[in-house]
């Protein structure tokens, strides 16, 4: 059975991490309904906090993870009229062998399109600072040693976040499946460049621009299958994602009328659920 909780806060991402620490939950096992968003008032009279509530637990049986695919209703073929005598070569080529697709196929496609490839990013000028050089040194022995010649450019984003930018072609291989390989270099790139001391940072890697554009990918994904939610009353489970990818997901989906979202399952197979919400409506 879900469960609830109504929690307050200075802003909507405040009470949402106060109501994470008093369950004691990550932000992918929950589902988030914002009651109130905040008001700043005038001169500090007037103001109202944020008020947001925040689902947990199993979700009803009614409401269990079902692939779209078997849940979609299929409208009945058209059967032919009776054919004329003289029409009977016409009439052999049996329409309903090719019966209409459903109409959210249709409604999907037309408001929605692919994305298209993210513009590349302004990041300013390159660091070497002493992290930097770290990173780029243990960067050029690793991908020597996976026979790369991509080229290394670090930026520093803010004080501690690094963001590196492999260039070159045919990076296919250091992203790997749904950016698998990408992932992977990323948190040996972070482990060695802490270990060593002086403060830590984030390293965040990136190839190809791959990173906006898996995440334009997963909203487009999002509204979709919402759509879908909504209009069959049916929950939807999507593929394996980490935890950064469900992360888009729920954010995507976290003001969507009659749409709540959910994680289940565990690492590295831990998926989402969309789940259509009577009390969002």
């Amino acid at each position: 059975m879900r469960q609830f909780i109504d929690v307050t806060g200075k802003t909507e991402d405040e009470a949402i991490q106060n109501a994470l620490r008093q369950l004691g939950l990550d932000r992918d096992d929950v589902s988030v309904e914002i009651l109130e968003r905040a008001k700043s008032g005038f001169l500090g009279l007037g103001s109202c906090p944020a008020k947001v509530r925040v689902s947990y637990g199993p979700e009803e049986e009614e409401e269990a993870p079902a692939p779209a695919e078997a849940e979609e209703p299929r409208e009945e073929p058209v059967r032919p009229k009776p054919a004329k005598a003289e029409k009977k070569p016409r009439q052999e080529r049996k329409p309903e062998e090719k019966p209409a697709a459903p109409a959210v196929e249709a409604e999907e496609a037309a408001p929605e399109k692919a994305p298209e490839a993210a513009p590349a990013q302004t990041l300013g000028e390159e660091v070497d600072d002493e992290k930097a050089q770290a990173i780029r040194k243990f960067l050029s022995g690793l991908l020597e040693q996976m026979e790369s010649t991509a080229e290394i450019h670090i930026y520093l984003l803010e004080k501690g976040r690094y963001k590196v930018i492999l260039e070159g072609k045919g990076l296919g291989a250091l992203i790997g499946r749904r950016g698998e390989t990408l992932d992977a270099i990323q948190q040996l790139t972070s482990y060695a460049v802490n270990r060593s001391g002086g403060g830590r940072v984030r390293v965040q890697l990136d190839a190809e621009n791959y990173r906006e554009k898996r995440e334009q990918s997963l909203q487009h994904l999002a509204r979709k299958v919402a759509a879908k939610v909504t209009r069959y009353r049916r929950s939807v489970t999507l593929e394996p994602m980490n935890a950064y990818e469900r992360h888009v997901i729920h954010t995507a989906l976290q003001d969507v009328p009659g749409v709540t979202t959910y994680s289940t399952g565990t690492e590295p197979n831990r998926r989402v659920i969309v789940a259509y919400d009577r009390e969002k409506k």
